[in-house]
């Protein structure tokens, strides 16, 4: 169907010429339908020209395929995410029924601060999983491996038009409502923290708008009007959700915000849309454990399914030093990770993305990256215990706090034995 737009030019207007022989040209952008090169305001609907195809193995029956061997090592092999098997279309997500689709958007033109985001995917992907040897195996917090309970794979890239956002966030919406619609939880790799709009308008076209509950981990608000005249941007991407009734306001929890902005006419804004938020100085006083229960308890209080939106920058630069926009005074590595396992394991997510990855803009121990690529691990560990019950407040294995099954500390156990 189409897409409303901005009542503005093209990038082509006034720039019609003609060519070597006099013939009027308008630099190939004729051959773009019309409103192509246009502003968006708002998305269109259906999926028809997804862009999750198999262009070169027509005819070949769905489902998941390897393209790594079992032994090759981390740093080893064709780079999928955590040398997940491969699916390329919605045939292969519904024949192998997959629960956990990984995709990237590598996408940063709609960014206003330093750009690099475009890299996060491949970078996201190139890192050892999770920080473990070969092919990872269980969490030792947990004792669940997510990769024997789960049926996971890398979806590849959304199509993207380079200095196109309207055509880009179509693709990006077409290709994760190829996902849902499969049965599946996308999980996004970013890219500039615009892709949230189409990503989650997918969403909630599948749930159904206000439906979908978001919590938003980000030392930013993203509720801007425009930034810099661009009305899509990676500093308004909540306001569209809310503007185009996707995501009400009041289905938002929003967790880390700090710094300078918004300005008090933008809060009284989020104020009028119900918008709950946890700044860091809520943070600092009460502790993140007590603001986390907190979001846990809201984060479907007005929805149905769960969102999650993570924008690495929500930690100090201390441990995400490689990211567009980072402001200091930040929550740590450990406090993301812990939330994004709980949000996933005791509420159940429908979607995750992390964004404003900037892999350019790490030091060079890659400390952004691997933080980041863990946050999907723990999305992924998360799941897999919702799947199996462990939904408990804050679930830890025993061993991983030194008791046994009776609740004994082992190492009194192990004197016991010796004595």
């Amino acid at each position: 169907m189409s897409t409303e737009h901005a009542d503005t030019p093209g990038p082509d207007a006034g720039h019609a010429g003609h060519d070597h022989e006099g013939q009027p040209h308008t630099h190939g952008h004729d051959l773009w339908p019309e409103g192509f090169w246009e502003q968006p305001r708002r998305l269109g609907e259906g999926l028809e020209g997804h862009g999750a195809v198999d262009d070169h193995n027509v005819g070949r029956t769905p489902g998941l395929f390897h393209v790594n061997r079992r032994h090759g090592g981390s740093h080893s092999g064709i780079r999928t995410f955590a040398k997940l098997p491969m699916a390329l279309t919605p045939e292969d997500l519904v024949a192998a029924q997959v629960d956990v689709a990984v995709l990237g958007v590598p996408w940063d033109s709609t960014a206003g601060g330093r750009s690099g985001t475009n890299h996060g995917p491949t970078a996201l992907r190139t890192i050892p999983h999770f920080g473990s040897y070969g092919f990872p195996s269980q969490h030792l917090d947990v004792r669940v491996n997510p990769f024997d309970v789960l049926t996971m794979c890398d979806y590849g890239d959304s199509p993207i038009h380079v200095g196109n956002t309207a055509a880009t966030f179509e693709s990006v919406r077409k290709f994760v409502g190829t996902v849902v619609g499969a049965g599946a939880i996308p999980i996004i790799m970013g890219g500039d923290h615009a892709i949230t709009w189409p990503a989650a308008t997918a969403v909630a076209d599948h749930y159904g708008h206000g439906k979908v509950g978001i919590v938003h981990f980000d030392a930013h608000a993203d509720v801007g009007t425009d930034m810099h005249g661009a009305l899509a941007s990676h500093g308004t991407p909540m306001r569209k959700l809310i503007d185009s009734g996707a995501v009400p306001g009041r289905n938002f929890v929003q967790v880390g915000l700090r710094g300078y902005w918004p300005d008090q006419e933008t809060l009284d804004w989020m104020d009028e849309h119900e918008m709950r938020t946890h700044f860091m100085a809520e943070i600092d006083r009460d502790g993140f454990d007590a603001v986390l229960d907190r979001a846990v308890d809201e984060a479907l209080d007005q929805a149905d399914h769960l969102y999650i939106s993570l924008d690495i920058d929500v930690c100090d630069p201390a441990f995400a030093p490689g990211t567009g926009t980072p402001v200091s005074g930040g929550i740590t590595s450990i406090d993301i990770l812990r939330a994004v396992r709980r949000l996933s394991a005791e509420v159940g997510i429908v979607a995750m993305d992390v964004v404003e990855v900037a892999p350019p803009y790490d030091n060079d121990g890659e400390i952004t990256v691997l933080l980041a690529n863990r946050a999907i691990g723990e999305a992924m560990t998360g799941t897999a215990m919702r799947r199996l019950g462990l939904t408990g407040a804050d679930y830890l294995d025993p061993h991983a706090l030194n008791l046994d099954a009776d609740g004994a500390r082992r190492t009194q156990v192990f004197r016991d034995r010796q004595a």
